[in-house]
């Protein structure tokens, strides 16, 4: 992340939250943030229709909208931005539910400080882009099979492809025999702990 202030679009209705959230990121000089505040859904989702931002601070519960519903109507404008809940002492459970639904994270209003709140800013933009670049890597190569062959039938199950014989072919094997591409082949972590288990957690 270079320089550059973080845009911020704050999406909240209580004066003195709003005051905090400005104090907290003020408090970390290397990670300077400048600030777009509304209060209520409607003027939110004005600002998003016209510019863009780094990331979204919103609070669920506000004057013209409360709960999920908000979150998904600035979802629907912001896909592609990362948000960060707001949340009260008494709905942390929303929050995993926004979080389940597509948010970045979520933070706790009741643990305002400038290393929390800029640490949750900083990560989520970071996942959001890996997400972002992850989605353009998919869309590439499916791109790339539907110009070689256009529909292909696969299995649902075993993720098999069927060819123009009627034979069904490993993914993998299917791509290297119709493009240019090649695979390495490794384990991600969650494969590699289910098939490498740490045997000093059974002790």
């Amino acid at each position: 992340m270079d320089d550059c202030p973080i845009h911020v679009l704050l999406i909240e209705d209580n004066p003195t939250d709003v005051m905090l959230l400005r104090q907290a990121c003020a408090e970390v000089p290397l990670m300077p943030c400048t600030f777009t505040h509304v209060e209520r859904l409607s003027e939110a989702l004005k600002h998003l229709g016209e510019g863009t931002f780094d990331v979204v601070l919103l609070d669920l519960g506000l004057p013209d909208s409360q709960g999920l519903e908000t979150f998904a109507k600035v979802q629907a404008l912001a896909s592609a931005m990362p948000i960060v809940i707001l949340t009260g002492l008494d709905d942390e459970s929303i929050g995993l539910q926004a979080v389940r639904a597509g948010a970045q994270d979520y933070l706790p209003k009741t643990h305002i400080d400038g290393y929390i709140v800029t640490r949750a800013i900083r990560y989520a933009i970071e996942r959001h882009q890996i997400l972002e670049e992850r989605k353009q890597l998919i869309q590439e190569a499916l791109a790339t099979v539907r110009t070689l062959k256009g529909l292909l039938p696969i299995c649902a199950a075993c993720k098999k492809i069927r060819d123009d014989n009627g034979y069904w072919n490993q993914l993998e094997a299917y791509i290297e025999a119709h493009s240019d591409a090649e695979f390495t082949h490794g384990l991600c972590p969650e494969c590699r702990k289910r098939i490498f288990p740490d045997p000093s957690r059974d002790a």
